[in-house]
């Protein structure tokens, strides 16, 4: 069933202004096009209706350079993008104020310590190809401390920023930031009580607002209740925005979804009836495009493993290319006892059901193993995406792939991480005492290649390259006092913290995230890089950023934390150069699908398809695969 306000033309606006600014360059306005003969402008979205990928390909966002010029103290170090579409040989020539400052192309890099340089410089980028060189317009985004600040606007009174996500939201190259925002009430879904409103906000970077969406009194704040995932689904290469809604949501353009006036809360300020919707919100406008009835429903309280309405209102939330080329959206309840993922594809107008998988139907055996988040990837070589599902695994076609039978745990990392065996591996931690406290899983087949012993609900573990002294990731969990490697062995001292990962320094090694720092694993003990001032982490005890993503610049990643006051978005970026280039790790599917999900529940850090760390495999553009959204629809 769809609801009465499922079509809203959010897009009119859009191509409203398409159109306008087509008109400003016919009469020879925005100057900084004026040279678009010799200059390389930032790429926009054609807004045409796309056409069918070449085989072996995949839709991927379409970005600008990301040029950022970040303070050093010494000087800036510029860095940008090194693009899917980017030929293998590429190089580089760097302008300050106009002038080159780069005597021969760089080869090889994709950043450029610019040592003595005023704070303020301006800074442009220039590629070769084939000895020709072509400029590129958009100017570098200056950090002159290592971080800028986006100014948000508070929805009210006790208000928290919490979780944000990124994507193209209008088209025009640059990642634009989606925040969700939760009341100082929030409540776990065992805790009883009311909540206030959750809200959705679309920023620049640069801290223009575009929307907001109000959720309304029917959707209850707090960590499992709203997982909502920016992706470009329709392949126009503009990225919607999509969450589960109910009666008196208000999208961006002011138009209540459902009935304004109902109040399903219930004394304990659970909601256990009326209906739920799932909306796909314009990404420029925040304006509903279509909204269904959310899948599954709630239906008996009771089937989900008690009656108060705890476990029935878990939710999951992810993006996953299930034919090997498009985005599909993956909503999901459910992983204590009944687990229940439905996928969805958008074509621009109407969504439409790809499948459903229910517990019910599948077995009993699939009952109880999810995780308080879920994972995307090409388990099984296939080509195509997969769910890794806790214990679990969805095929694309939405049957069951495998069962590895340990039960619900709270943290799970899906990756290359192994680079010596072939495909992926999945590590995760189990919450039941009688289970193994962690283990390695082949991805394609559920098959464990090593586990550590039961005996403890095992609430956090890790698995990433932090070390260079073994090859392949390391992992270490709370219940295990050991770091391990890629055979299970003990190696040695376990990191100071089990949570997020970033790769921040020069080297090919990953760094550890936790709270707001960022720490250099070391053998003897850990080096601190970096110390967020005047800034929060988010969910408690969990103390994860707003955002961890490659969001600009070369394939380091960005972090972003709120500040203290709840006014902006701190986004720090590394002052450290490097001497490796990696395509973004933004147009990698796997890493581009975590950064989607990297929000949902039990925020966990995402991983590319790929290995990265010392010895590494080169990864050149061509190896990516991606194909640019805009101009390629879903067949």
């Amino acid at each position: 069933m769809r609801s009465e306000h499922r079509k809203t033309d959010g897009r009119r606006g859009r191509l409203l202004l398409s159109a306008a600014l087509a008109g400003v360059v016919a009469t020879g306005g925005l100057t900084a096009l004026a040279h678009a003969s010799e200059e390389e402008t930032p790429p926009a979205a054609s807004g045409a209706a796309p056409g069918a990928l070449p085989a072996g390909t995949y839709q991927m966002d379409r970005l600008d350079r990301g040029l950022v010029s970040v303070g050093t103290g010494e000087g800036n170090l510029v860095s940008w993008r090194l693009l899917a579409t980017d030929a293998d040989d590429i190089a580089f020539h760097l302008y300050r104020d106009g002038t080159r400052v780069t005597d021969e192309p760089l080869s090889g890099v994709t950043n450029f310590l610019d040592e003595g340089a005023p704070a303020d410089a301006e800074y442009t980028v220039g590629t070769v190809t084939d000895g020709a060189e072509v400029r590129d317009a958009a100017r570098a985004l200056n950090m002159p401390n290592a971080q800028t600040d986006i100014p948000i606007s508070s929805p009210g009174d006790g208000y928290v920023a919490n979780d944000a996500s990124v994507g193209d939201l209008n088209g025009d190259g640059e990642l634009e930031i989606v925040l969700k925002w939760d009341p100082d009430n929030a409540k776990d879904n065992s805790q009883s009580g009311v909540t206030g409103n959750v809200y959705l906000d679309a920023y620049t970077l640069g801290g223009d607002q575009l929307w907001r969406i109000d959720l309304g009194r029917n959707i209850r704040a707090g960590a499992h209740y709203t997982q909502f995932q920016v992706f470009d689904y329709d392949g126009d290469g503009s990225a919607e925005v999509a969450a589960k809604t109910a009666d008196g949501t208000v999208d961006g353009a002011g138009t209540v979804i459902g009935d304004a006036d109902a109040d399903h809360r219930n004394d304990g300020g659970y909601i256990l009836e009326g209906p739920e919707f799932l909306t796909m919100f314009d990404g420029a406008t925040g304006a509903a495009v279509d909204t269904v009835d959310y899948v599954p429903g709630r239906g008996n309280v009771a089937d989900w493993g008690d009656d108060y309405g705890n476990r029935a209102d878990r939710f999951l939330a992810g993006t996953a290319y299930l034919d090997g080329q498009r985005p599909s959206l993956i909503m999901a309840r459910g992983y204590y006892t009944r687990s229940v993922v439905a996928a969805w594809d958008f074509d621009g107008s109407s969504l439409s059901q790809r499948w459903v998988f229910d517990s019910d139907e599948a077995g009993g055996q699939y009952e109880g193993q999810g995780s308080h988040s879920l994972s995307v990837g090409d388990l099984d070589g296939d080509g195509n995406d997969e769910i890794a599902y806790g214990s679990m695994a969805v095929d694309d076609d939405g049957s069951p792939l495998w069962n590895a039978g340990t039960g619900h745990g709270d943290a799970q990392h899906l990756g290359d991480l192994d680079p010596a065996r072939d495909g992926l591996e999945l590590f995760k931690v189990s919450e039941d005492s009688s289970k193994p406290g962690s283990l390695l899983l082949d991805a394609a087949t559920g098959d464990i290649l090593w586990e550590t012993a039961s005996g403890s609900d095992n609430g956090r573990g890790v698995g990433g390259d932090v070390w260079d002294g073994s090859p392949g990731a390391e992992f270490w969990s709370n219940a295990d006092g050991s770091l391990r490697n890629t055979a299970g062995e003990e190696i040695g001292r376990k990191p100071s913290s089990a949570n997020f990962l970033s790769w921040w320094d020069g080297d090919l090694t990953r760094e550890l995230l936790d709270g707001t720092h960022i720490d250099k694993y070391g053998p003897d003990g850990d080096t601190r890089l970096l110390t967020g001032e005047g800034v929060a982490s988010n969910n408690g005890t969990k103390a994860t950023p707003a955002l961890s993503a490659d969001i600009l610049g070369d394939w380091r990643e960005e972090v972003i934390w709120r500040t203290e006051d709840n006014s902006a978005l701190r986004v720090y970026a590394t002052d450290i150069p490097t001497e490796h280039a990696i395509p973004a790790l933004m147009q990698d599917r796997q890493y581009r699908t975590g950064i989607a999900w990297q929000n949902t529940a039990y925020n966990q850090p995402p991983h590319p398809g790929f290995a990265i760390g010392p010895g590494m495999a080169d990864v050149a553009p061509s190896d990516l695969a991606g194909v640019p959204a805009g101009g390629a629809a879903r067949p």
